[in-house]
């Protein structure tokens, strides 16, 4: 599924524009975030694509929703 991430300050949200929805990331497999799964607030799991770290924000991926509602 397509989803843009945000970054405010230090807080990393995804936004899914199919669902109409933007939840914080609340945690992350990478410190870097790309590469890895993330988990959102509302408990979807969600797995990024490898990405450079300095990649600018937002921007919008293909992630895969590995668990969750």
């Amino acid at each position: 599924m397509k989803v843009m991430v945000r970054k405010s300050g230090e807080q990393y949200t995804i936004y899914v524009a199919k669902k109409d929805l933007e939840e914080p990331i609340v945690g992350m497999e990478k410190p870097g975030l790309w590469g890895g799964w993330a988990k959102i607030a509302n408990g979807w799991t969600l797995a990024l694509p490898e990405m450079p770290p300095d990649t600018r924000l937002p921007i919008t991926v293909e992630a895969r929703k590995l668990s969750g509602e």
